[in-house]
């Protein structure tokens, strides 16, 4: 067997060095926090640099505190709920939009596509205000009731990511080689079992990245749910964690045991389908 060695030189000496640096101020602050979550709060504004060992500072107290003194139970159900019905309708209609900008030509196929895009120049914040007067007309904000709560806040987070995922899908569904949906035609399917059978299996990667990205956005969301979710019951993780902060005060264990508690859902998401964010962005972005 011959082996091959590449020589490695300047810049990609030059790069690797940038890409572990990069990787070293990336991770870090996430281990500083998890070591921290298990020292005494009384020793982390003294030394919060070393690992706290039995008998130097180690302790369970702060996630034991997080656990009895807030519900996280209750929030996480609420979190998971809400990004997952997000997810699935985002995924849903977007990816119905994508395939029939792309593979239709239809009157106002342009202006909706420039819809589509001008809907990525709003932020949030400038629609929050409409948004809540109109949801509050339909009966579903500030009432109380922790199921219209929830859908309060589900309808404007799929709104928000839309037209993220129909520009992504898009890109994707262009590549997929048109010869297999006539074939499809030919052989007697129809539109639904073109897109189910041919259309989804051939661009599932950017299907999940657009999954990945529209959870981690709705579970990650504050500034929507603040306005939305005013009711202890319907409280959601984002919304403890801001309760924490306020509330925790200079107990810096607690705080840190209640983050690490807080993204476990997130680093399980992302590390088990990070190959699916980037193959998704890379293909759509190089077929596209």
């Amino acid at each position: 067997m011959n082996l091959t060695h590449k020589k490695l030189t300047p810049s990609k000496v030059v790069t690797y060095i940038v890409l572990c640096f990069w990787a070293v101020t990336t991770l870090y602050p996430f281990v500083w926090v998890i070591l921290n979550s298990f020292r005494e709060k009384g020793l982390i504004r003294k030394d919060s640099f070393s690992i706290p060992t039995a008998g130097n500072g180690f302790t369970l107290d702060n996630y034991a505190t997080a656990m009895d003194r807030f519900d996280f139970g209750s929030a996480y159900l609420n979190s998971i709920l809400v990004s997952v019905v997000v997810t699935i309708a985002v995924v849903i209609l977007a990816g119905l939009c994508a395939y029939g900008l792309v593979r239709y030509r239809f009157r106002g196929r342009g202006l909706l596509y420039s819809l589509i895009m001008a809907g990525m120049m709003f932020p949030v914040f400038s629609t929050i205000i409409p948004v809540f007067r109109m949801e509050a007309a339909w009966g579903i904000a500030s009432t109380g009731n922790r199921w219209l709560s929830l859908l309060a806040v589900i309808l404007p987070q799929i709104a928000g990511n839309l037209c993220f995922a129909t520009i992504v899908l898009m890109g994707f569904i262009e590549s997929v080689p048109i010869d297999l949906e006539e074939s499809a035609y030919l052989d007697g399917c129809n539109v639904f079992q073109v897109y189910f059978h041919i259309i989804i299996p051939a661009a599932k990667s950017s299907f999940a990245t657009v999954a990945i990205f529209s959870f981690l956005w709705s579970y990650n969301d504050l500034f929507t749910q603040s306005f939305f979710l005013r009711y202890p019951k319907e409280k959601t993780i984002t919304l403890l964690l801001n309760e924490i902060s306020s509330q925790a005060g200079v107990n810096y264990g607690l705080m840190a045991a209640s983050v690490v508690l807080i993204v476990i859902p997130v680093l399980v998401v992302y590390v088990c389908l990070q190959k699916h964010i980037i193959k998704g962005l890379t293909a759509g972005a190089i077929k596209g």
